[in-house]
This record gives structure tokens, sequence and C-alpha cells, in this order.
């Protein structure tokens, strides 16, 4: 089950000591335990979820880019009716899971299991947004007035806790999302993002196969 892409955040890769960072989901919510973290690692996080605005594309080329983009949006089109909306979520998805090192599909998989894609979601437990975002990590690693139903601002939160979590697990995806939602050591949740993660995978990959047999032009 390895994802680990090109690490966009080599400073994610440092050894992270202290205690975990927990959310509840809208669809699967499990025991939520606030643990503090060290100064340490509260400073490589804080760095990491910095708001910056997307800087550029991580597609290799706009040919990759609008195959890849029209496959994913196959599968949102009743999800987000709106075309711009759509392009929009779909591009902040692709830049902010490359930029922590993660599988595109597996951060859709996640979303979909873990709100639905309900931009303003909110669980029983108070995680917010797509990635469900539980709104102390704002004091904890973040800055006064980000705003997790805020689109990039969650992705970019979810996308590094998950990073965190993997680099904690040495890659172990099964165990790095149990972290992730609360229910360490139960299949349940892993298996549903699996799951949705493979049904974005396998359109990718169709994707992908249809540029590659595109005859070049020009």
């Amino acid at each position: 089950m390895k994802l680990l892409q090109k690490n966009y955040l080599p400073f994610l890769a440092l050894p992270l000591l202290a205690g975990g960072l927990l959310f509840a989901s809208a669809a699967q919510g499990g025991a939520q335990d606030y643990q503090p973290l060290s100064a340490s690692v509260r400073g490589v996080l804080h760095r990491a979820v910095s708001d910056q605005a997307v800087s550029g594309s991580v597609f290799g080329s706009q040919q990759e880019a609008d195959v890849w983009l029209e496959g994913m949006s196959h599968h949102l089109k009743k999800r987000f009716p709106d075309t711009d909306t759509r392009m929009d979520f779909l591009n902040t998805v692709h830049y902010e899971a490359k930029r922590a090192g993660l599988d595109p599909q597996m951060v859709l998989g996640l979303i979909e299991v873990e709100s639905g894609f309900r931009k303003y979601a909110v669980s029983s437990a108070g995680a917010r947004g797509y990635m469900q975002v539980m709104p102390f990590w704002i004091k904890e690693i973040g800055a006064k007035g980000h705003n997790l139903f805020h689109l990039r601002t969650n992705l970019r939160y979810g996308c590094i806790i998950l990073r965190h979590y993997l680099d904690m697990e040495n890659g172990e995806l099964y165990r790095a999302l149990g972290r992730y939602n609360g229910s360490l050591g139960k299949p349940e949740y892993p298996n549903l993002v699996r799951a949705a993660w493979h049904k974005y995978r396998d359109t990718a990959r169709r994707a992908d196969t249809f540029r590659i047999k595109q005859p070049a032009t020009g």
C-alpha cells in the first residue's frame, strides 16, 4: 500500500518525536485524544501549514493536467456542479497532496470518506471541512485567522497531518490512517479509504494510459 511521492516538503522527513494529531471524521468518527506537541514538532508543522497561495503547478505538462483533471472531474460532477468550482477544488487537492508527498487520488478517497466532499461538514466532535480538521490545531500549529472551512487551508492542514502520521509510521498507510481518524488498530476506516482511493487511482491510470497513447501534434 505504498503511496509516497516525491516529497515537496523535505523538512517533514525529520523525525517527529512527540504526540499525535487527532481528527474527528464526519463519516467514521473515532475517539479523540488531544496530546501536546513538543516545540520542535510544533515548529516543523507550523512551517508546513503556512498559508501561502498555490505558487504553481506540479503537473508535468499541460496535457497531463488536462487529462487528470478531466478524469477526476467525471467522479465529482454531482458533488460540484459548477465547473470552475470543481476545477479549483481538484487543482488544489492535487497541489496540496503533491506538496506533502501524498497520492492525490488517495487524498480524494479520504475526503470522500471523511466529509463526502462537503465543504462545511462538522462532525459530532467538532472536526471541520473537507478533511475534517479539529479546530484546536489552529492554535497548536497554525496562525490566528486560519479558517478551516477555507479550501486551501483545510487541505493543507489535512495533508500535512497525514504526512506527519506516515512519517511516524514509517510509510505504513494503514496505521497512519488509523491515527488520522482516531481509530488506530481498527480496519473499517482504512479499508473504506483504500476502496475509495482505488476508484480514483484506477481512473487516473486509465487517463494516463490514454494520454501516453495520444500521437504528438505540431
